[in-house]
């Protein structure tokens, strides 16, 4: 059954969804995890797409645009909302509601920030999730 994990950004907590998102990412990728990246939008997806690219001053994280990148050699891929993945692995979803192929994956990472229509759809998702009877669990990020 999928691991359903919310990160939530504290108050105090600096950034948003999209820079959670790319930390989340480039540690299931240091772990030789492979990874989607949900977007709710195609403008979205290429967000995020540009803060991968400049996340780390130091680092580089391989990632593309799915549809685009060849998988091979790409652990990380960006999906905007209306396509429909051949992974398996980690979904990363920043979207406001639960895809639909979300049971496909062994981790859900689901991403708050302090927005609250963020924080509003979160708890809905959260629910989803429980009344389901998936695996939860809860971080509070600083």
């Amino acid at each position: 059954m999928t691991q359903v994990d919310f990160y939530i950004l504290t108050p105090q907590a600096a950034g948003d969804r999209f820079g959670l998102a790319c930390r989340i990412a480039e540690k299931a990728w240091q772990q030789g995890r492979r990874v989607l990246i949900h977007a709710p939008s195609l403008a979205m997806a290429r967000h995020l797409d540009r803060l991968l690219w400049i996340h780390r001053e130091q680092s580089f994280i391989p990632h593309g645009m799915l549809g685009t990148a060849d998988p091979a050699l790409n652990p990380i891929l960006i999906a905007a909302d209306t396509e429909a993945p051949d992974e398996h692995d980690v979904l990363i979803n920043l979207a406001d509601t639960v895809p639909d192929y979300f049971s496909r994956f062994s981790r859900v990472a689901e991403c708050v920030d302090n927005d609250p229509q963020a924080r509003a759809s979160g708890r809905e998702r959260f629910r989803f999730y429980r009344d389901r009877g998936y695996p939860l669990q809860t971080h509070d990020i600083e």
